[in-house]
C-alpha cells in the first residue's frame, strides 16, 4: 500500500498552486492529498482543526506524511499541539517562518497590511506558535534565492528567499535543515526541493552536498 502525503498550502494560496509539487511527490511513489483552507479568514489554529477533520474523513492508512509551504507549516505546529496522537510519518516544511516573519511584523504596522494578512498573524506569522514536541521527524527546507516583494518591505540580514530569512526557518526540535537555491514561491515549483522533501520522507534526513 502506498504511503500518504498531505500537502498544506501557504498564505493567499488555495492548493492548486501546488499541482506540480503534488505530481512530483506522486511520481516518487506516494499517494498525495491536498488540504485547502482560508488563510485570511481563519487563524492557523482554526485551520489546524479543519485539517484534523480532513485527515479523519479523507485520509486512510497507518502512515501519514506532511509537506507544507510557508504558513502551512505553522498550521501543522498547531495540529500537532491540538491533536498530538497523529499517525507515524515525517513532516517537511518549505520556507516556513518558524520563528516569525519580519515582513509580517512590518506589515501589521499598517491598516492595509493587517487587512491583507487577516487572521494569519494570530499565533502565526508574527509568533506565539506552539513549540515542536512530537515524535514525527521534522525536516526544514529554506530558500536563498532572494527574489520577492518582501525585500521591498524590510531589509534582511543574511540569506533569504525574498520573503523569509533562512534564520527564520529554523526551529528547535527539527531533525534536519537544508538551504536550496529557490525563492519563497519558487520552493513549491523547484525540482530539487521536491526531491529533497521525498528523500526526507523516505529516510528521515536530507542529502547534503558540499
Amino acid at each position: 500500500m502506498l504511503e500518504n502525503v498531505v500537502l498544506v498550502h501557504g498564505l493567499w494560496m488555495v492548493g492548486v498552486d501546488m499541482t506540480l509539487l503534488r505530481r512530483r511527490i506522486r511520481q516518487a511513489g506516494f499517494k498525495v492529498y491536498q488540504f485547502s483552507c482560508s488563510t485570511i479568514r481563519n487563524t492557523p489554529a482554526e485551520n489546524a482543526q479543519s485539517l484534523q477533520q480532513y485527515l479523519q474523513q479523507q485520509v486512510a492508512g497507518d502512515v501519514v506524511h506532511f509537506v507544507a509551504h510557508s504558513l502551512g507549516g505553522l498550521v501543522l505546529r498547531h495540529l500537532f499541539r491540538q491533536f498530538p496522537e497523529q499517525r507515524p510519518g515525517c513532516v517537511v516544511t518549505l520556507g516556513t517562518p518558524h520563528s516569525g516573519s519580519q515582513v509580517a511584523r512590518q506589515l501589521v504596522r499598517y491598516a492595509w497590511g493587517r487587512s491583507i494578512l487577516g487572521k494569519s498573524v494570530e499565533q502565526g506569522l508574527i509568533g506565539e506558535v506552539p513549540e515542536w514536541h512530537t515524535k514525527n521527524p521534522l525536516g526544514v527546507i529554506a530558500g536563498n534565492h532572494a527574489f520577492g516583494a518582501g525585500r521591498l518591505i524590510c531589509r534582511f540580514e543574511g540569506e533569504n528567499d525574498g520573503t523569509i530569512a533562512v534564520a527564520e526557518t529554523r526551529l528547535a526540535g527539527m531533525a534536519d535543515h537544508i538551504v536550496l537555491p529557490a525563492s519563497h514561491t519558487g520552493l513549491i515549483y523547484n525540482k530539487a526541493v521536491a526531491s529533497q522533501a521525498c528523500l526526507f520522507i523516505k529516510q528521515g534526513y536530507f542529502t547534503h552536498t558540499k
